[in-house]
Formats: structure tokens, sequence, C-alpha cells
């Protein structure tokens, strides 16, 4: 399920800018254009419709977390079909709107997976499956990071975006495969109420309990600083990562060269980081881990000033994009079980979805302002101050762990 999840998620945000720096688009643009990615930002506000109600037809037969998933997979296939027909050359917009759609599915189908993975493990087992999860996360982009560029290396961007799109059954297979996991919960009618009261109860239920339990366990000071570390974790990290791709075409390497290194040895990389995350986590516990690996994934931005220096050079980008991955890859797994431990598995997707959205915000809004910098200040400067920017978020992680609720599981 890691792997359908991390699918879509370069054909909107890495791929796609290698795409548009490909073709010519400014910095400015590419960087404006993360902003497709907005629903990932605020995916927990409809979630709790996703973690009730049923889907007519499917609900009854496949259970609520599988009909869910299916649906989503399969309208995903069809929006990254549109996305690759388009022409941003011609025309950006019907681009935009298609990315739109892939991400918005996209964000939909990780509020069903994460819920899925939460409440199938116990709270021991979530570093472990956390871990497990980025493991296929990572493949997914690898496929959709790698293979595209392979891929349009072939037959062009239309054809890239038809095979990611077939691959999709991938995800929808293993959902079919998969048990419903145990416990999954609804809003069942009680004998008697209208549909208002229905409704009352729904709401209660869906979107003020999840939210009222976060502020019971954690107080609401405590709430605040989760959820700004949350922004904050990865940010630097974030920005940095989001032009990458645009500085290797600017620096001459070639889409066979960038797959070959920037994805297949990055991923190698990422997928040892996850390795190393989870067993950082099980040894040290999430808040030591988290601490360790936030302070690794702010040096590795400065191997981008190595680069940079170096320009087209293979040896040099295959050890910025290992340093870059492997941190990247230890703070992920890191990070993911900090989150799914703060979750109550009564109010799994609502709550999991709400952090992961706040930790989307320094990724997809934030970040959109890469371009624009890396234009007017050069690409020396953009990446010392991605390097600056990853400090508020390892002091507000120290800060955090004074207060008990958020106390290391």
């Amino acid at each position: 399920m890691g792997f359908s999840s991390g699918l879509p998620l370069a054909l909107t945000g890495a791929t796609l800018s290698l795409r548009l720096a490909d073709i010519g688009v400014s910095l400015t643009a590419i960087g404006l254009f993360t902003l497709v990615r907005f629903s990932y930002s605020c995916k927990f506000l409809w979630s709790p419709l996703i973690d009730r109600l049923p889907i007519p037809m499917l609900t009854k037969g496949l259970g609520r977390r599988r009909s869910w998933a299916l649906a989503l997979q399969a309208a995903l296939a069809l929006a990254i079909l549109a996305l690759g027909v388009t022409d941003p050359r011609e025309d950006p917009w019907p681009t935009a709107l298609a990315a739109v759609a892939v991400a918005f599915l996209s964000a939909s189908q990780d509020i069903v997976i994460d819920a899925y993975r939460i409440e199938l493990l116990r709270p021991e087992e979530q570093g472990a499956g956390a871990a497990a999860t980025q493991w296929g996360y990572r493949f997914g982009m690898l496929a959709s990071g790698a293979g595209a560029l392979y891929a349009a290396s072939f037959g062009g961007w239309t054809f890239a975006y038809i095979v990611m799109a077939a691959l999709m059954v991938v995800g929808m297979a293993t959902v079919w495969l998969t048990p419903e996991p145990a416990g999954t919960h609804g809003l069942e009618p009680i004998a008697g109420e209208s549909a208002a009261e229905r409704l009352k109860t729904w709401l209660v239920r869906a979107v003020v309990a999840p939210f009222a339990d976060l502020v019971g366990r954690y107080g609401a000071v405590g709430l605040i600083l989760i959820l700004l570390f949350t922004i904050l974790y990865k940010f630097g990290e974030a920005v940095a990562g989001t032009m990458s791709n645009p500085l290797y075409v600017l620096l001459g390497f070639t889409k066979v060269e960038i797959a070959t290194v920037a994805k297949i040895y990055g991923v190698g990389a990422t997928l040892a980081g996850v390795a190393a995350g989870g067993i950082l986590v099980a040894r040290l516990g999430v808040f030591r881990a988290l601490l360790f690996s936030g302070v690794l994934q702010m040096l590795s931005n400065l191997m981008y000033v190595v680069q940079v220096w170096a320009g087209h050079d293979v040896v040099v980008l295959t050890l910025t994009i290992g340093t870059e991955n492997l941190t990247n890859g230890m703070g992920s797994a890191a990070f993911v079980a900090y989150l799914s431990g703060l979750c109550n598995v009564a109010f799994t997707a609502t709550q999991y979805a709400l952090l992961t959205s706040f930790a989307t915000i320094g990724v997809n809004l934030l970040s959109a302002s890469g371009g624009y910098l890396a234009d007017q200040l050069g690409w020396i400067p953009f990446f010392l101050i991605t390097t600056v920017a990853c400090l508020p978020g390892l002091a507000l992680l120290l800060w955090i762990t004074r207060f008990e609720g958020t106390r290391d599981r």
C-alpha cells in the first residue's frame, strides 16, 4: 500500500518540476507549481467523511477502508492519464488542473492507507510499520521518479504518464487481496433518531470528538506546539528538495543521468535511511531519533552547495543525492512513527490526516517561494538559507519534550 501512496507524489512534485524545467519554464513558475499539492495540506477537512461514511454498493462487500481505497485508486489512474496528455508549454492551466486532481485523490488515498496501517498495528509495532510503509512509499516514488524519466526518454512525457497510470493496478491488487482491518468504525443509526439528530451525532463523533481528544490528551498549548513542529521539522529540507531537479537540469544532467543517479541510487540511500531511522526509534526512542535525524538533515543541505561548485559531475551528484536521501529517510521514519504515536486508534484517519496536513504545509505551500528565492539570490545563497531554515524545527522539538502529553513513547 505504501507503493500506491508514493507513486502519485512525484508526478505532481519532483517529476513534474523536471518536466517543466525540461521545456524551459522559469524557476519562479516551477516553484509556484508546488501549490497544486495544496490538497495534502488540508486533507483533514474531508478525512472525517472518508473515516466514517460508506460508499454505496462497495462498502457492504469490501469494507469501509478497502472500498474507499479501490475507488480512489481507480480515479487516480484516470487523473494521471489526464495529466499526461496535457501540454504545459502550450497552456499551463490544464496541466495545473490535472495536477490538482491527482494531488487531491492522492491525499484522499493517503487518509485511507494511513488509517489502515495504524488500525492494524499495535503501539509497539508502529515504528516498524512506519518503516515498512516508507519502504513501499519510496519504491512508488522510484517508479514515478526514475521509471517516469526512463519512460519519458524512450517515448515522451505522455507515454511516461500512461505507464504510471497503469502502475496504479499494483495498489488496487494489493487492496483487493488484503483483508479489511478489524474494528473499523462507522456511524450506526440509532432507532428513532431524526435526520437532523443523525447529522448532529455524526458531526460530534467524526469531527468534534477527534479534535477534542487531541486537546484533552495534549492540552491546547501542547497541541499548538505539536502542529508547529509538524510544519517546521522538514521545512528546510523540503524547500531545498523542491528545487533540486531544476538545478540538475540547469547543470546539464540528462534525464537518464538523473534517473540513474538521483532516483535509483537516491532511493537506495533513502531505503537505507528508513531502515536506520526505524532502528534509531527502537533503540533511542522517538524524540532522540527525531533530533539526531533532524541535525543530519540540516547538514545534508550543504551538499547542494558542493554540487553547485562542482557543476556537471556525476560522482558529486551521487554523493549529494546519497547524503540527502539517506538523512531524509532517517528523518521520515522517525517522523511517521512520532505522528502515528500521537493518534488515538478510535479516530485514526481524522487525527493522522490533521497531523500530516500540517506537516505538508512547509513542503507544499511555504516551499512555493523556493523558485523565486533561487531566481533572485542565486543557488548558493538559496541553499545556505534552506540549511538555516531547519533550525526552528529542531529548537521546537527540544521545547516539546517538556510537555508530558508529548513524552517519548
